[in-house]
């Protein structure tokens, strides 16, 4: 196949049984995977996220080229069987094999641009011949083809380790490619088995596990959003799909550390950055709002941030002015773990809904944008970019005397207008953007210190009405700083309605 789509899933110890049993019976296989990957000292391939590997597969010999397809669920991929050598071993790797082949191409191109760099008095990159094994894996693979009534799945589950060195990765994941059929028939077996064994998605490869193990970097590196690169493609339902792909490109490995219990603070941070990014891609682009399982889980994370951070920082800073120790009670009954939240089945079922709905053909997938009038990515944006603009505006020149529940709705607007101004960057002129978004930026801020104020205000006012009488220092003093807080926004948006529009 030149072009595999497959989801990966991670899952807990527990589960592990129950999945041996649904990948055993009539068609299951077991096999011994013993794998070679292959790079350059300098890591040209990794950085281009492409994978070069020699494995033998039982008692055969398979050499094997991944690179980057059209979503992070859609590789290129080319196979070549290589014969074994006559006196055991590791054949020899010959990246010939993937000649003609569209990973081969991809390959060839990265090459191309090396050379070229390296000519052109940039960083020398390392020649296609200082290919070196870097690291390998061990594992044993049950698979099982699982006939659906609109498509074919082949199942895997690995087990085994990544081997760099003296150093060792346990693997134990779960792959469903589709092989033949419709991307819902992959859908449809996803979500069941989210639900029956307590699966979480993951984008992250063997190959950039094992880089990151060779390389002794963090094996759940926190992901932030990336930065729109290239030209938006020419019709507007496209740029829809590819933004809500870029969204998941950073939802997803940070809710799959949380959900494997590898994640931090800065995980929860960034996976609900990617969660507001993907509602403002729903709600701006296609008219529509998040589904309720988005929704909850993005506000159990808040709170989940409001106590451990807003509160967190009202305490430090009520420190630091003199204030006597205020006991606060430790109110976790209504804030779930985030990684319960990360790993909940209809949340993840919903990621497993939308990677799938990016992949269906045009016209097929739920994903694209409302019907209009014009069919441009820049005109769809500019026009969003207007409205959105002009209504926090409108706000911004009775700020102060807005109710704090439509104050906290402008600093969703002025989020929603940011991360818009983002996505639609590559349609227009770079300077002007990073104009508009230097001058957006001081009222963002000053409306996330106002949103921390008013949450640490209301805990601390409902633990003193609940007889903490320490707390009341906390709300007088909170209280006292609400009027200048206000008016900083005020002034910051005031700014913003002085900053000449892009669009």
């Amino acid at each position: 196949m030149s072009q595999e789509i497959e989801l990966k899933f991670g899952f807990a110890p527990a589960a592990l049984s129950g999945l041996v049993a649904a990948l055993s019976g009539e068609g299951a296989r077991r096999e011994r995977l013993q794998a070679h990957y292959f790079d350059t000292p300098d890591r040209l391939l990794a950085r281009h996220r492409i994978a070069l590997r020699l494995r033998k597969e039982g008692r055969r010999w398979v050499q094997t080229l991944k690179a980057q397809g059209a979503s992070v669920v859609q590789r290129l991929e080319d196979n070549a069987v290589v014969p074994a050598p006559r006196g055991g071993g590791v054949p020899a790797l010959d990246v010939g094999r993937h000649d003609g082949s569209p990973a081969g191409d991809a390959l060839a191109a990265v090459l191309r641009r090396a050379a070229a760099e390296r000519d052109n008095g940039g960083t020398p990159p390392q020649a296609p011949a200082t290919l070196q094994a870097v690291y390998g894996t061990d594992l044993w693979r049950r698979t099982r083809v699982i006939d659906l009534a609109g498509g074919r799945i082949e199942a895997a589950l690995d087990e085994g380790h990544i081997l760099s060195g003296g150093e060792r990765l346990a693997v134990c994941e779960l792959e469903l490619e589709l092989a033949d059929g419709s991307p819902a028939a992959l859908q449809a077996l996803a979500a069941e088995w989210v639900s029956a064994h307590g699966l979480w998605l993951s984008h992250a490869t063997k190959a950039e596990r094992g880089e990151r193990l060779a390389q002794g970097l963090p094996l759940w590196p926190v992901v932030k959003a990336g930065t729109p690169g290239g030209e938006l493609p020419p019709d507007a339902d496209r740029w829809v799909r590819d933004s809500i792909t870029r969204c998941l490109g950073q939802i997803v490995p940070n809710a799959d550390a949380l959900a494997s219990g590898h994640g931090g603070p800065e995980h929860v941070h960034q996976l609900r950055v990617g969660l507001r990014r993907l509602r403002t891609v729903l709600r701006e682009l296609q008219g529509v709002e998040a589904g309720e399982a988005l929704r909850e889980a993005f506000g159990m994370l808040g709170r989940w941030r409001d106590r451990d951070e807003a509160l967190g920082g009202a305490a430090a800073a009520l420190a630091l002015s003199g204030a006597p120790p205020i006991t606060m009670p430790q109110d976790g009954a209504d804030v779930t773990p985030p990684n319960a939240v990360a790993g909940a089945a209809a949340f993840q079922q919903a990621l497993v809904a939308l990677t799938v709905a990016g992949l269906q053909p045009a016209g097929e997938s739920p994903l694209e944008a409302p019907p209009r009038d014009d069919h441009g990515p820049r005109a769809l944006a500019a026009r969003r970019l207007k409205k959105l603009h002009r209504r926090v505006l409108r706000d911004a020149d009775g700020f102060e005397s807005l109710p704090a529940e439509a104050q906290h709705r402008v600093r969703k607007r002025v989020k929603r207008l940011r991360y818009l101004a983002e996505f639609a960057a590559p349609a227009f002129e770079a300077a002007a953007v990073r104009r508009y978004l230097k001058r957006l930026a001081p009222a963002q801020e000053a409306l996330g210190q106002l949103n921390d104020q008013a949450v640490a205000l209301d805990a601390y006012r409902r633990a003193a009405e609940a007889g903490n009488a320490e707390a009341w220092y906390a709300v007088g003093w909170l209280q006292a700083r609400r009027a200048p807080a206000v008016h900083a926004c005020r002034q910051a948006l005031r700014k913003l309605g002085k900053a000449k529009r892009f669009w």
